[in-house]
């Protein structure tokens, strides 16, 4: 049932980075600004990261099954008006649609594995979930690029809607919810929105989710949409080359949060490596928007895919950061920090790139110091805004089946 759960995650991951591939081909047939390409690679993930609480809660409520059934659909409609798209007003709105159905992706894998697995077998099913999930981001490189190359941006549209017609009935197919006991009252809509705001409101979420909002970001703004773009027009890359490189950088991604997972350690010294790791992330956008040659952008992305893998520090950091009662809706919150500063990033770097050809300036020079000022800055927020109290401690066993109640 996980497996099946992991297709929906998989083509999530997919839908989230197709814009490094189509960019050129969009570019052509609508006419678009680089600000407009931001504008549409960011609309997934604004309403992805929107739709997260809404999907936690629905999940509360309703059950793992029932909400990603009802929500994928959307995904595929939204692939279906992407592939017939007369305008980019229309394909947008197919990208906010694509967003809203992928919304509960990751957060059902990640219920279902809490709900029905061992807690000590949590991390390792977990990253096996991960793993499979990264699978959609090798679909987007070498395979799309073909196919893309061969046929047309709107032909990957629909090979993606036909799979995620697929995975909807392989989780109609396989996924059965054991019943879980429930021993107080359901929660209503306006009781779980308030208790989101109460934990938000807690003074050291705001580090958190700053820096939250920008180590995804970066990574998936630089694969997701620039670097196909940039390997093309500053290297004179092919559209399949440009379809390897970004092969090479997934599956190195692949490795970074098992590797990462390995050498976590809890207490003050995780938070000082995550300051480290953010400084050294920057740098590496920083170094490839001034060197400019092209082993050095290869090598930087590639390592930037590797050093991503921090963001594992980053969950371990929640986890330990709220009392045990409340992590789960934690981990919504800083999920959707994430995923609506990819939004931001991306609708910020499209702007960074169109003033950059506007001052007759090289775009990706801008665009990536942009990224890695938006590193830097979050990174020193998280160092210097107030920190969880000491005694957060790591939650217990019996913690976690505490009721997921805050005090406003």
């Amino acid at each position: 049932m996980v497996l099946a759960l992991c297709t929906a995650f998989a083509l999530s991951q997919a839908f989230r980075t197709v814009g490094a591939i189509m960019a050129g081909q969009l570019r052509a047939d609508f006419g678009l600004s680089a600000q407009a390409l931001g504008v549409f690679s960011g609309t997934f993930h604004f309403a992805f990261g929107a739709m997260q609480i809404f999907m936690g809660i629905g999940i509360d409520l309703h059950g793992v099954r029932r909400t990603v059934l009802t929500a994928f659909p959307l995904a595929i409609a939204g692939a279906v008006i992407s592939a017939l798209s007369s305008s980019f007003g229309m394909l947008v709105f197919g990208q906010a649609l694509i967003g809203v159905g992928c919304a509960p992706a990751f957060l059902v894998c990640t219920v279902f594995i809490a709900r029905h697995f061992p807690a000590a077998r949590f991390a390792s099913v977990s990253g096996l979930v991960l793993a499979i999930g990264g699978v959609g981001m090798l679909i987007t490189s070498t395979p799309l690029a073909w196919l893309v190359q061969e046929f047309s941006w709107r032909t990957g549209f629909g090979v993606l809607a036909l799979a995620s017609v697929i995975a909807w009935g392989v989780i109609l197919w396989w996924v059965r919810e054991p019943q879980q006991p429930r021993t107080q009252p359901r929660e209503s809509v306006l009781v779980a929105l308030r208790q989101f705001g109460a934990l938000i409101a807690l003074p050291h979420t705001l580090g958190i989710v700053v820096l939250g909002a920008v180590t995804y970001a970066a990574f998936i703004s630089l694969r997701g949409l620039w670097l196909g773009p940039m390997l093309m027009e500053r290297h004179g890359f092919s559209l399949l080359q440009s379809g390897n490189v970004a092969l090479v950088v997934s599956v190195i991604s692949l490795i970074g949060p098992p590797l990462f997972g390995r050498f976590d350690r809890d207490g003050p010294m995780r938070r000082r490596r995550i300051v480290v790791c953010g400084i050294g992330y920057a740098c590496l956008f920083a170094l490839m928007a001034f060197l400019r040659a092209a082993w050095i952008d290869i090598g930087a992305a590639t390592l930037i895919g590797l050093v991503s893998g921090f963001i594992v520090w980053q969950y371990a950091d929640v986890r330990v950061a709220y009392p045990a009662a409340i992590t789960g809706r934690a981990m919504a919150v800083f999920t959707m920090a994430m995923f609506l500063g990819v939004a931001l990033m991306q609708w910020v770097t499209g702007i960074a790139a169109s003033v950059a050809v506007a001052l007759d300036v090289e775009a990706y020079t801008v665009v990536l110091c942009t990224i890695a000022g938006l590193l830097l800055a979050g990174t020193a927020a998280f160092a210097w805004l107030p920190t969880p109290p000491a005694a957060g401690g790591a939650p217990s066993a019996d913690a976690d089946r505490a009721p997921r109640t805050v005090e406003p």
